[in-house]
């Protein structure tokens, strides 16, 4: 057994943190990953009074609750979600919790102290990189027990990695002169992924084939498969759909065939969809971020 905790994000995805998830993760029977002193800090976001509720996630019990500001359920973050989506995608049955970090537990106050989530203690030793945590799940939840998330292609573990940044940039501008030219960057870093998406990967393409595949069919970064660079991107990509249109009143455009083809894939993934946010927390955490226009 292992627990994982959430805490507060980096200021990189702007991600404004006042509460904690607790979540403990239980490997059916023997799993590879045990012993009761390992603990993974990740972020997340809830708000309100100092609550908490538990919610079992994964294996037989596929359910999470969207929530936030109730200060019970889980909130906006893309890190927590990431990791989320790992776990269930590996077949790890966990408990959430939520926790106030306002009023944090002794025993998370002892886990890194003077050290912010996101951060992950394993056998005494502590990692504070999300993509860190992320290689020991790989690492430790291996098959046969666990299947392998890893992509086949490197390529897709760059796809859409300026994607956010840009869109950060173009949310938190208040400048009227610079919001054009800050969306014209923000549209070709989608269009950038949107090509990705089209562009058909090696093994789609059948060498003995005469026909030429233009357009590719896979239904997510890699392949016909989530990957962790899916748990990674689609996240964020939540955020982005929602925030944009709640305060900029901007849509991801329609001829972005392979966004909206990926995005609608998703959306039919238990793994995505019942550890996504719901959208008004997701506006909620963006209130005081996303700047009006002057």
């Amino acid at each position: 057994m292992f627990r994982v905790c959430y805490g507060s994000a980096p200021d990189g995805l702007t991600c404004p943190i006042h509460r904690a998830v607790c979540v403990i993760l239980a490997p059916v029977r023997d799993g590879k990953v045990h012993g009761n002193n390992n603990v993974i800090k990740v972020p997340l976001v809830t708000e309100g009074p100092g609550r908490g509720s538990s919610t079992m996630i994964g294996g037989g019990n596929r359910h999470m609750n969207n929530a936030g500001r109730d200060g019970e359920n889980i909130g906006n973050c893309p890190f927590s979600q990431r990791l989320f989506m790992i776990l269930w995608l590996k077949g790890v049955i966990f408990n959430v919790t939520t926790v106030d970090l306002k009023r944090k537990p002794t025993d998370l106050q002892n886990l890194a102290p003077g050290t912010n989530p996101p951060f992950m203690m394993f056998d005494g030793e502590v990692k504070t990189d999300v993509n860190k945590i992320e290689e020991f799940l790989e690492e430790k939840l291996t098959p046969p027990r666990h299947p392998k998330l890893a992509p086949k292609h490197p390529e897709s573990n760059s796809a859409g990695n300026d994607v956010f940044a840009k869109f950060s940039a173009y949310i938190k501008n208040p400048k009227k002169d610079l919001n054009g030219i800050l969306e014209k960057n923000f549209l070709k870093s989608l269009k950038k992924l949107d090509d990705f998406l089209n562009c058909p990967l090696t093994d789609e393409i059948d060498a003995n084939s005469t026909e030429d595949v233009a357009v590719s069919k896979r239904m997510y970064l890699d392949g016909d498969e989530l990957t962790l660079a899916d748990c990674n991107l689609l996240p964020k990509l939540q955020i982005i759909k929602v925030v944009a249109k709640k305060y900029r009143n901007f849509e991801i455009p329609t001829e972005m065939t392979g966004i909206w083809r990926y995005l609608r894939n998703a959306y039919t993934r238990d793994e995505f969809t019942n550890t996504c946010p719901a959208d008004s927390d997701i506006e909620y955490a963006y209130i005081n971020v996303a700047k009006k226009i002057q």
